[in-house]
């Protein structure tokens, strides 16, 4: 198969020794682990996809999609590209190491403030809209899990996974994600990106995929009565049924009542650390498991990776 590589046709070997220091996440196409570059002296979470995995599931033109669009992008919220690439068993993602993500963030304290809502949603439409500026579409936002927060408290948008690199005025035609989170049009057609649910499924769960699309076809979001106007109307544009009439460009959010007072731009967001997420980056454990060197990271993975599956 063709490499996945940061030197093009080249199948590359990690140079130097590397220490997994414990399991970020496991997902269905692959793993993420901690891992330290003793070269580098420094702290990567790589994405281990097992080659099987890709010949099975026809999955190789998206990984190498993946890492495409990674090598094209640079916005400081999104999480860098460090390395790829591949062994005898598996391809290999490096990128740089986050602690914390928006869903873990979330469950431990609870709820945001309306200040941290604005902040978290002026950066993520900023990377948006970058990201359509160069016509890709992400397809993957909806997971909060996917939004990483780095050492100051700000978003880095990750895993480009199901991510597309479309021609102006194409669009995507692939169903993938979850139904329940689609709007009509996208459950018909994918391809919009859309801000993440903070809180649970818009709509809910039926008995199979077709009853889901019926559901999802004719369903009416509820805004809760407690929110502000400015949060209810952004919500109320951002979930409309029909993508024509939603929000969709940057100087839409610039000029929107909910956004009165915010700079849109990566610099002045990121002048201040978010000190409430930084209070709880030092109070979360580590990722956990036995710290192992790797001489040959490719082949003794293999016995390290079951391990975690049974665990």
């Amino acid at each position: 198969m063709g490499a996945v590589s940061c030197r093009q046709g080249q199948h590359v070997q990690m140079a130097a020794p590397r220490k997994i220091l414990g399991l970020v996440a496991k997902g269905s196409f692959g793993t993420v682990l901690k891992v330290l570059d003793c070269g580098q002296k420094a702290v990567f979470a790589v994405k281990v996809v097992p080659k099987v995995k890709v010949l099975q599931r026809d999955i190789l033109r998206q990984c190498k999609e993946e890492v495409s669009i990674q090598r094209k992008i640079n916005h400081p919220f999104i999480h860098s590209l460090g390395d790829s690439w591949q062994g005898k068993r598996h391809l290999f993602i490096m990128c740089s190491y986050c602690s914390t993500d928006l869903h873990s963030l979330w469950s431990t304290v609870g709820c945001f403030a309306e200040a941290s809502i604005r902040l978290f949603a002026a950066e993520l439409v900023l990377v948006l809209c970058y990201l359509h500026d160069l016509g890709i579409i992400h397809r993957d936002v909806k997971v909060m899990e996917n939004i990483l927060l780095d050492e100051r408290g700000h978003l880095k948008l990750t895993d480009f996974g199901l991510s597309r690199h479309l021609p102006q005025g194409a669009r995507a035609y692939t169903i993938c994600g979850t139904l329940q989170y689609m709007g009509e049009r996208e459950a018909e057609a994918d391809g919009n990106d859309t801000l993440p649910s903070l809180t649970q499924f818009p709509v809910p769960a039926e008995r199979d995929h077709v009853a889901m699309l019926a559901s999802v076809t004719h369903y009416d979001s509820e805004i809760p009565a407690s929110l502000n106007q400015g949060l209810s109307l952004l919500l109320h544009e951002l979930l409309c049924q029909n993508p024509l009439h939603r929000l969709r460009y940057l100087h839409h959010f610039q000029v929107h009542p909910f956004f009165r007072g915010v700079a849109f731009d990566p610099e002045l967001l990121q002048k201040h650390p978010v000190n409430f997420v930084m209070e709880t980056q030092a109070t979360q454990p580590s990722p956990s498991s036995e710290s192992m060197f790797f001489k040959d990271f490719d082949c003794n993975l293999e016995s390290y990776l079951v391990h975690l599956s049974l665990a």
